[in-house]
């Protein structure tokens, strides 16, 4: 295997042959077959790997010189610590979990210059970053897509940009919130890894400086050059000109549209001319064929009188590929052009007759392609493109193959003919004569281009695609790629003037997958991850194109994706995200944090996110989605908070801690100890316009699952049971309005307290016999209630799962709760609490023994049976019962539970270390 590079202490100022001497070193470790085995290695040959990579700081592969940059980073930042009389005991580091608006930030021009299918704002992940860590610290990005945490990384050390956030600096380099210290001013250094090599190439050009005004000319001279050459195949005719005196517009986009026939009659229609209402800007599901009047439409309901229009296509032959293809018939529609010094009214030109000759303003204006414009198009088709340009197949995959029934196969089928004649110019003529960063600026300028000039833009969507989608529309947009360009260029030289505080030795960047990071086990100080989630997006195929440009590809066997045709499932889903939040955990310090922004789509999924980090060893402390109306942030109580952006704070536990957890075996001591340790990285309760938070992760029920998972994650047995736990947790901690604190944290408590009208009530869902416990809790802390009281708001809040087999209101109340002479239910005293709590279990537990001497699927059960009695199955080490019942309950069960999920997970894992044991219970 590779030796780590341990760099001079010094890095020098980057220059060519500096790189050359890295690129070589490079080149070495690409020749070892060892190397490119390791998870996520690039599909690329070794040229064209070298040819994207700037060791040794960013390589388009596993980057084998990442441990020698961080041994040097970490050297400088304990000098830097020494410099800010920064505690030198980082034991005592400490910070309560935070959570920001993740979307702030979104009309920034850093933000907007590259397009990618999900990214977190620069300005919403310092807010984080200062909030965690300190000047010199080293942050994680493990999904970097971008590189937004790199640059946030590096502008907390730009007082304008901190400032911009609403902070304010103060003298001494504090940066405050109000009269708050919340952080100090200093940049940070970024650890940025990702699958995709299109990702990381971008990431590394948002995190390198450049000399603004060189590359500016040599762009806009490159620029006016490809217009020079290929300018001509976006001219046309301005019409209802004298003969004399006729003008050329320049052409803004062409549309296209599809042809489709009448499968009654044959006759061949224009999507466009019979599905599009131009005067309204609106398109019909259904319209009568031109020809016979048949009622049609794409997509026909069933069962009525309307038909489904088939397709129309042609053969032509495609020099790339040298053989013909077939492929849908689109036509050109629309032209949008400009005329230089143009004005007067759609369908006229001042130089026109009977108009000024005197100099007006540019002018838009839209026509149907006449003789020219299809002699133009013609003549394109004719004609070979002088450069190279990608023709490779689209891979397999659910979303990369969807337009192979349309003929368009191969990466240049994705474009029209002049618009990949264009590019290709562009990007061959990316600057030669000048530092080889330079070119991958260049490049990575047009790499945005490629996406947006292709056949996915809509003429419906303001000229846009479908979000991460390849989806391609009956009507599309053709734009202009020089007029794109200086667009884009414009938005580059923003980022570029925007990047003051960027330094080339400030981020280094691997292409791989996380489950194998090149560093030492306790080495960083924060991560930072919006993973990829589930099924949502496809982002290897989706990132092709751009790929194909590079001649980088990822490799997709570890993508942490849901894909039938990668077939992972949401098993293979979990376990690479497992592996992914494994290194994390192995590389961040103890007693740090992680931060997990996740948009939630499925319940299973973000179960299988829970279990994974559970399983990697960090523990969740916080769970917060940001409330859009308000622009505050709300706990998440329920696993049934879909569609939402999730903010998961995670943290591993400290080292000191851990040491005694081990040390004690799993005794009941541990536990508490355990709970102990929690409770200190929980939030505090807020305080705001009188009203106290209520933290829910600080509620009994809560805690016991928090150290349950703790044991079971762990392999160990749960030493105490839910009666005891709820009993001793009342003896060790303060109570207070149904939270749980160290009593150091209760004084803290007391205070805001007081200060406070009320303890704000969250809303909380019935969805199974566990959440109705909890949601009787709660009704009856504030008053005794009669069955008759209750009932009715029960049967409102009640959401209950099809299998869940949930006992009647008046079973949860006589099992849990005591009756007064008056019928009205109460809480009980902690005393009694812990006895109903063991007869509930027994009960429990005998309705479990039933489930195991039936047979077959259970269709319906209960659920709160089932979670006891694989407790005490795991606390019995009966692990095959575990997977015995697990096999009989519907999927959607495990996926929905993550309680549930965490049993069968776990004994599955112990039970193919452990011969098959009697059942005892």
């Amino acid at each position: 295997m590779h030796q780590p590079h341990i760099l001079p202490e010094a890095q020098p100022e980057r220059n060519e042959d500096e790189r050359r001497r890295w690129l070589e070193k490079l080149r070495l470790h690409l020749q070892d077959p060892e190397f490119r085995r390791i998870a996520g290695f690039p599909k690329a040959s070794d040229e064209a790997i070298l040819a994207l990579s700037d060791p040794p700081y960013y390589t388009a592969c596993p980057n084998p010189f990442m441990d020698g940059v961080i041994s040097q980073w970490q050297q400088e930042r304990s000098e830097l610590r020494k410099q800010l009389a920064l505690d030198g005991d980082e034991t005592a580091y400490h910070r309560q979990p935070f959570a920001a608006d993740v979307s702030e930030g979104k009309n920034d021009p850093i933000y907007n210059a590259h397009s990618y299918h999900t990214k977190v704002p620069h300005k919403a992940i310092m807010r984080y970053i200062l909030h965690y860590t300190d000047p010199g610290d080293i942050v994680l990005d493990g999904f970097c897509g971008t590189g937004m945490t790199g640059v946030a990384a590096q502008l907390c050390g730009d007082k304008r940009a901190v400032q911009e956030l609403g902070y304010r600096v103060d003298e001494q380099g504090v940066i405050r919130e109000g009269n708050e210290a919340v952080s100090r001013l200093g940049a940070r250094k970024a650890v940025l890894i990702d699958l995709s090599p299109a990702a990381t190439f971008i990431a590394y050009n948002y995190n390198t400086p450049v000399d603004t005004r060189a590359f500016e000319r040599e762009a806009r001279r490159i620029l006016q050059e490809a217009e020079r050459e290929c300018g001509w195949m976006y001219e046309t005719w301005h019409p209802h000109c004298d003969a004399a005196d006729r003008v050329k517009g320049k052409i803004n986009y062409t549309v296209w549209s599809d042809v489709f026939l009448c499968p009654e009659c044959g006759g061949e229609m224009t999507f466009w001319d019979v599905a599009v209402d131009h005067e309204n800007g609106k398109v019909s599901k259904e319209w009568n064929c031109p020809h016979c009047r048949t009622r049609l439409s794409k997509n026909p309901p069933k069962g009525g009188d309307v038909k489904r229009v088939e397709r129309a296509f042609e053969t032509k032959f495609d020099r790339a590929l040298g053989k013909s293809v077939r492929q849908a018939k689109q036509v050109p529609v629309l032209i949008n052009y400009t005329v230089s010094g143009g004005g007067g009214t759609a369908d006229s030109h001042p130089r026109a007759a009977g108009y000024p000759r005197g100099r007006t303003k540019s002018k838009r204006y839209e026509k149907r392609p006449d003789a020219f414009d299809l002699a133009l198009l013609q003549k394109i088709a004719d004609n070979d493109i002088p450069y190279s340009f990608p023709t490779v197949r689209m891979p397999e995959g659910d979303e990369s193959r969807r337009n192979d029934e349309i003929g368009l196969t191969h990466v240049h089928h994705f474009y029209t003919r002049r618009n990949l004649w264009a590019l290709a110019g562009m990007w061959n003529n990316a600057p030669k004569s000048y530092s080889a960063l330079w070119k991958d600026v260049f490049q990575s300028l047009v790499v945005t281009l490629t996406s947006k000039l292709t056949r996915f833009n809509m003429r419906n969507r303001g000229n846009g695609p479908v979000s991460g989608t390849l989806y391609i529309a009956s009507m599309i947009a053709e734009e202009n790629p020089f007029i794109k360009f200086a667009r884009k260029l414009k938005d580059f030289l923003q980022i570029v003037n925007h990047k003051t505080q960027i330094s080339y030795e400030g981020s280094v960047l691997s292409t791989n997958s996380s489950s194998t990071i090149f560093l030492s086990e306790n080495s960083l100080d924060y991560i930072f991850v919006d993973p990829p989630f589930g099924a949502n997006l496809m982002y290897s195929e989706l990132n092709f194109l751009w790929e194909a440009w590079l001649g980088v590809f990822t490799n997709n066997e570890p993508e942490a994706v849901i894909n039938k045709t990668q077939r992972k499932g949401l098993a293979e889903y979990q376990a690479l995200m497992e592996a992914c939040f494994g290194e994390f955990y192995r590389v961040l310090k103890p007693g740090r944090w992680m931060t997990v922004e996740f948009h939630n789509s499925q319940n299973a999924v973000w179960n299988a996110i829970q279990e994974a980090l559970l399983r990697a060893g960090f523990m969740v402390a916080d769970v917060r989605t940001l409330d859009k109306k308000q622009g505050t942030f709300k706990q998440v109580t329920t696993t049934s908070a879909v569609k939402q952006d999730l903010i998961i704070s995670a943290y591993k536990p400290a080292a000191e801690f851990e040491r005694r957890f081990l040390a004690q075996g799993g005794s009941a001591d541990a536990a508490w100890d355990f709970i102990r340790q929690h409770l200190e990285q929980l939030p505090m309760p807020a305080l705001k316009d009188g009203v106290v938070e209520f933290i829910e992760e600080r509620a009994s029920y809560l805690l016991y699952d928090r150290m349950v998972a703790f044991h079971v994650q762990r392999g160990l047995a749960v030493p105490l049971s839910a009666a005891e736990f709820y009993a001793g947790l009342r003896e060790r901690f303060a109570e207070r309005d149904g939270m749980f604190f160290t009593f150091l944290q209760s004084a803290e408590y007391d205070r805001r307290r007081l200060q406070a009208e009320r303890v704000e009530q969250l809303a909380l869902f019935v969805s199974d016999e566990k959440s109705a416990v909890q949601w009787l809790r709660r009704e009856l802390q504030r008053e005794p209630q009669t069955y008759q009281e209750l009932h009715p708001r029960f049967i409102r809040e009640l959401h209950q799962a099809v299998y869940e087999a949930m006992p009647e209101l008046k079973t949860i109340l006589e099992e849990n709760f005591l009756q007064d002479e008056r019928g009205r239910w109460y809480l009980p005293d902690p005393g009694r609490e812990s006895d109903l709590q063991a007869l509930r279990e027994k009960s429990l537990l005998r309705e479990f023994g039933l489930y195991l001497k039936g047979r077959g699927k259970l269709k319906s059960f209960r659920l709160e049976a089932v979670r006891a009695g694989f407790s005490r199955a795991w606390k019995d080490r009966q692990y095959e019962t575990i997977l015995e019942v697990a096999a009989r309950l519907p999927e959607r069960a495990l996926e929905d539970d993550p309680q549930l999920l965490m049993y069968v997970d776990n004994a599955r894992l112990r039970a193919a270390a452990q011969p098959k044991q009697e059942r005892l219970i």
